[in-house]
């Protein structure tokens, strides 16, 4: 029974090439043990399989065909914290190689159901990344030149393992500043646009504030809309776990405590008169018809 080592924080770009190796070897699922799940493989095994074994091309096999649904399906499935995943994943792939083609079309299925369940939850974790990233400037003095070279760093608390998920999206987002996301398990450096995925460190080792976080708080307390105020959709989208690395949220209490006033306020100011436009800005409807009249090509 081969035992598969990969590491805890291991995702789709380590499964992958073991499960094509195992598939071209026709071993199925109940053979297999990953991470030694199955066993407790304490002491190691001299068997066990990781993803430098198998990076000699000559390993890979070359009529697998895979569909991108299940491409799709595992690649966010893959990034999960529930230590089954691999064994999950592999399972579908077996069944699908082994002639159930409409598998994954297949709502009702148990391992479908799980599949669905761990992307799911990781697409929900990517989104949060996406949305309570916030990076603060680190200046580095360069001593051989006048230039003091900017890199910007992030902290993030992730509840799965998608760093590397999430790297295409920062990656075109903040792709001409450099930049560094660490995590507990895993970091991202993007440096002179070139991706670097490093080990993971701890919150201490990141700077806890810059000098553009009170620029941020002030945009954020001008377009926060009191009159728009849902707590309940407001916690649900933003939960209370990423507020502690969000230079804005010592404002939130503040402004929802003071909503109501301020939407009474609203209410009760009275209406602004629309502003008018410079007259060489204003479209004078007139003189466009009156042009249009005499030349009618315009």
């Amino acid at each position: 029974m081969p035992t598969i080592e990969l590491e805890e924080h291991a995702d789709f770009q380590d499964w992958q090439p073991l499960a094509r190796h195992l598939l071209s070897k026709q071993i199925p699922p109940d053979d297999i043990r990953w991470n030694g799940a199955a066993t407790g493989n304490l002491f190691g095994d001299d068997d066990a399989l990781c993803p430098d074994d198998i990076t000699d091309a000559s390993h890979r096999p070359s009529s697998i065909r895979i569909s991108r649904q299940f491409i799709g399906l595992a690649r966010f499935a893959a990034a999960h914290r529930d230590p089954q995943r691999f064994d999950v994943l592999y399972r579908l792939l077996w069944r699908l190689f082994t002639g159930e083609r409409k598998l994954l079309q297949d709502a009702a299925d148990p391992l479908v159901i799980t599949a669905n369940r761990l992307a799911k939850e990781v697409g929900r974790d990517r989104h949060k990344m996406q949305a309570f990233v916030r990076f603060r400037a680190l200046d580095l003095k360069d001593i051989n030149s006048d230039r003091a070279p900017t890199i910007y760093t992030a902290w993030f608390e992730p509840d799965h393992y998608i760093l590397r998920l999430n790297a295409d999206f920062f990656c075109r987002r903040f792709h001409n500043m450099d930049w560094t996301i660490a995590s507990p398990y895993q970091s991202l450096h993007w440096i002179e646009r070139k991706l670097f995925v490093g080990a993971g460190t701890d919150r201490s080792q990141l700077p806890d504030h810059d000098d553009y976080e009170n620029y941020w708080r002030c945009y954020f307390a001008n377009i926060f809309n009191p009159a728009r105020l849902k707590i309940q959709a407001m916690q649900n989208e933003m939960p209370k776990k990423y507020w502690h690395n969000l230079p804005e949220a010592p404002l939130i209490q503040h402004l929802v405590k003071g909503a109501g006033q301020r939407e009474q306020a609203m209410l009760l100011a009275p209406p602004k008169a629309a502003p008018k436009l410079p007259s060489k800005t204003r479209f004078d409807r007139e003189r466009w018809l009156k042009k249009k009249r005499l030349n009618p090509e315009c």
